[in-house]
């Protein structure tokens, strides 16, 4: 019997990640820190924002940008440290802590949209 490795859906969400937080979040930084202040002439203010992410569409958005630009960095700081530092040896610990650390913070976000108040 072979063993499986997660690699090939480790790499889907690098991927995934990469691309959505590169088309996404620059969208986010136009909206929230350029077009909306400029054309109102003030901050979007915490009550608009508050009922923009009262709405289920919006929290599963952002749930999904989430979790994949922090597997998209997980991926990233793991190989980073496997190939720019040679570390090879500690290849599973920095997996371990790598994929841990996103799995955390996703459920953090998750845990964090789904209380909003």
């Amino acid at each position: 019997m072979s063993h499986k490795s997660p690699e090939p859906f480790l790499w889907a969400l690098f991927s995934g990640g990469g691309v959505l937080a590169a088309l996404a979040l620059p969208i986010h930084i136009l909206l929230f820190g350029l077009l909306i202040p400029l054309i109102s002439g003030a901050d979007p203010g915490y009550e608009n924002l508050i009922h923009l992410l009262r709405h289920p569409l919006t929290r599963i958005y952002l749930f999904v940008l989430c979790l994949f630009s922090l597997f998209h960095a997980a991926h990233r700081f793991r190989f980073t440290l496997y190939d720019g530092l040679q570390i090879k040896h500690l290849n599973e610990i920095i997996a371990t802590v790598c994929y841990g650390g996103a799995i955390l913070g996703t459920v953090w976000a998750g845990y964090l949209l789904w209380h909003i108040p």
